[in-house]
């Protein structure tokens, strides 16, 4: 046990979600307990490749930090930079637990109604469902490449 620290839940698991007509999702109950553990029930949701990650502000502000300040280091980041932060929205759950994924946030990552969320430790992705199917299809089909990466990991 770390002296002084909370120790705090992680976003963990996957599940299947469906956003309504104004494209708002109802985000797990398992994720707002953990969100609660940082004090907010606000997220940073920005893109990320093919789907968004949504973080809780004080991990974002992390990130963000990051980037910023030592992404200057490295030129071939600039564009990523921009595009990361040019695309974050604060977005607060609502009484009933949901948050609303901005028509920007959907049409920049082509997410439709039905989306995947997948926990990551200290933070969410969020995925189009079609596009998770994809994704997890070209790993299974890969699934012997990782073999040397997680050997150097120590895991196998």
């Amino acid at each position: 046990m770390g002296e002084g620290k909370a120790i705090k839940s992680r976003f963990r698991s996957k599940s299947e979600h469906s956003l309504d007509s104004k494209g708002r999702l109802n985000f797990p109950s398992r994720f707002r307990e953990v969100l609660s553990q940082y004090g907010s029930e606000a997220l940073m949701i920005t893109t990320w490749g093919k789907h968004l990650r949504a973080y809780p502000v004080s991990e974002w502000e992390i990130i963000e930090d990051k980037l910023l300040d030592q992404g200057k280091e490295q030129p071939r980041l600039a564009s990523f930079i921009r595009l990361v932060l040019s695309g974050v929205t604060e977005c607060n759950l609502d009484k009933q637990g949901r948050i609303l994924l901005s028509a920007p946030l959907r049409s920049e990552t082509q997410i439709g109604k039905d989306v995947i969320l997948t926990g990551m430790r200290d933070w969410v992705e969020i995925w189009d469902k079609e596009a998770w199917q994809a994704e997890v299809q070209a790993t299974r089909e890969n699934f012997d490449s990782f073999d040397e990466g997680l050997s150097k990991l120590g895991i196998i």
